[in-house]
């Protein structure tokens, strides 16, 4: 049997609602309960669940419609189920009121005034409102986070189409992640600050890579949601192109990360060109499509998120280690070798990496000798004759590093650093006493980048961290891997592309936020520093859309 009522006046965001109607089923006594605001498309859903009752036809948008589903038919259901309501809106009203104060307003143009400054609107009400709402939104030049769903296609592309034309993005519907500027909106983690730019039709594939980027040691800078349907053909992927616009124009980004459900064909083809119009190194993750070559120009496709993590991270160590490493543009690479399979690697790596061969006889423990590149194995028999292996004693190689000072073409040095039993008791101290000399032998005008990797761990008797410091120390650029170290070496050695100028995003550098919906958005954007506003939105004129018009041409 169906025990009904009506609060009216009383207007609350689904969320909160839902979680009553969980708490309220919980009574002795009662089987089920839902409780809605009386809205069109809550009317429908009760309706079609079982919850209808025909008094819910005079219900208005402002007004909670409650429905019970219990077998005993006496009046003691609905004061039992009224009684509970009551008690639970209490509690969200004083949920409300503790902690920091929360600003908070009953009308649009009351948040403006009390936030001029801002320029974000982030939306969780209802969905058959929230178009208009956002449409206010971008009329005051805010850009928009739509995490209402329920909002049509066509309502999506006419807001996105108006925001691109105002400089401006809106992320949704039905976007439920982004960070930006560090500011969390919705469902977000808290991340360390980094240079990879995250751009995600998929809420949890942007938390996912988001939070494998922080295991792999580096943080992000921006995470821009999309909404599962941009990459539609219907939507046409509006604001994917303007999200990579605003990222490769973010000087702090420096590598960029997309993710996506399957795109359409031709919408996947619009945003891969607009990857290519910019230098930026940036990491594609199509799910469910298959990519026919891991790297195009600027762009790495990848199958999962936790390869599209791992491969951003590793080209933001690149990236961060450019900054510091010295200009030299057209110079050779020399890599000198302590360990023969790691030379070997170096030189397959190279080989690829700028198109020259390998060498076939390995004479004199030479694995790389084409166009003034140079890859040597220093272990090999060659240089061993009489004389320790260079983990044991180092000083055959050192003459050979500082003897660079006389061949002027050589602009990068690769080495390895190898610890461990049996090497040598501090082979990093030694490694940084050659490349001193040798940098004191060149001038400034004539630099050379020191490359290098160790291989061991902490719990080695020369401790792996001991060790990197002391080549950080001596300006020497410590990679993670050999891949790394080889991809940043042949990008040093490159003629440095023009760059694509643009504007950038006034968004990025700084957010401040108007929340309508959700107050626990807004709690949390509070907790993290963000100039919030909660608005607290309700239906216009009770939802009687005749009388919301009119009242709009009075204001």
């Amino acid at each position: 049997m169906i025990h009904a009522f009506i609060k009216k006046g009383s207007f609350q965001d689904s969320v909160s609602l839902m979680i009553v109607s969980r708490k309220l089923s919980e009574l002795p006594d009662v089987e089920d309960v839902s409780v809605m605001m009386g809205t069109p498309a809550n009317k429908t859903l009760l309706k079609t669940t079982g919850f209808w009752h025909d008094m819910f036809d005079e219900a208005t948008p402002n007004d909670i419609c409650v429905s019970a589903k219990a077998e005993q038919a006496d009046k003691s259901v609905i004061e039992t189920v009224a009684a509970a309501l009551e008690e639970a809106l209490e509690d969200i009203a004083k949920g409300q009121k503790t902690g920091s104060q929360l600003t908070t307003v009953h009308s649009w143009r009351t948040a403006m005034k009390k936030n001029p400054n801002a320029n974000m609107l982030l939306i969780s009400i209802a969905g058959e409102y929230a178009a208009e709402l956002a449409d206010q939104g971008l009329d005051s030049n805010c850009n928009v986070m739509l995490f209402s769903d329920n909002v049509s296609v066509a309502d999506e592309v006419a807001l996105k189409k108006k925001a691109q034309s105002k400089g401006l993005i809106v992320m949704g519907p039905d976007c439920g992640t982004a960070s930006i500027a560090g500011a969390p909106l919705a469902f977000a983690n808290i991340t360390p600050e980094g240079s990879i730019g995250i751009i995600g039709a998929s809420g949890t594939g942007i938390q996912e890579i988001t939070s494998q980027v922080a295991l792999h040691h580096q943080g992000i800078t921006h995470a821009i949601g999309l909404g599962g349907r941009d990459l539609t053909e219907g939507v046409g992927g509006i604001s994917a192109l303007t999200a990579i616009e605003m990222l490769a124009a973010d000087e702090k980004t420096r590598v960029i990360a997309f993710v996506s459900k399957p795109p359409a064909p031709a919408v996947r083809e619009k945003v891969i060109q607009a990857m290519k119009r910019h230098n930026k190194p940036i990491v594609a993750l199509f799910l469910g499509t298959k990519p026919e070559q891991p790297k195009e120009g600027n762009i790495y496709f990848t199958r999962t998120l936790d390869e599209t993590a791992r491969i951003a991270a590793a080209l933001a160590d690149i990236e961060d280690a450019k900054i510091t490493a010295p200009k030299v543009a057209g110079k050779k690479i020399i890599g000198l070798y302590a360990g023969g399979t790691l030379a070997s690697e170096c030189a397959m790596l190279l080989s690829e990496e700028i198109n020259v061969p390998t060498d076939k006889e390995h004479a004199q423990g030479i694995m790389l000798n084409a166009e003034g590149h140079k890859v040597i194995d220093m272990g090999d028999d060659f240089y061993t004759q009489g004389k320790p292996h260079p983990m044991i004693d180092p000083s055959v190689r050192n003459k050979f590093i500082t003897d660079l000072s006389k061949q002027p073409d050589i602009g990068v040095l690769a080495v390895d650093v190898v610890i461990g039993y049996g090497a040598t008791n501090d082979p990093a101290t030694s490694l940084a006493d050659a490349v001193k000399v040798l940098r004191e032998k060149r001038t400034d005008a004539n630099p050379i980048a020191v490359l290098a990797t160790i291989t061991g761990t902490e719990e080695d008797p020369q401790g792996r961290s001991k060790q990197m410091q002391i080549l950080v120390d001596a300006g020497i650029i410590v990679m993670n891997s050999l891949p790394e170290l080889v991809q940043l070496a042949g990008q040093l050695i490159k003629p440095h592309p023009e760059e694509v100028k643009a504007t950038p995003a006034k968004l990025l550098e700084g957010i401040s936020v108007i929340n309508a919906g959700l107050r626990s958005f807004a709690d949390d954007l509070q907790a993290n520093s963000v100039p919030v506003i909660q608005y607290q939105w309700s239906p216009i004129a009770g939802g009687n859309q005749k009388l919301a018009n009119i009242l709009k041409k009075l204001i």
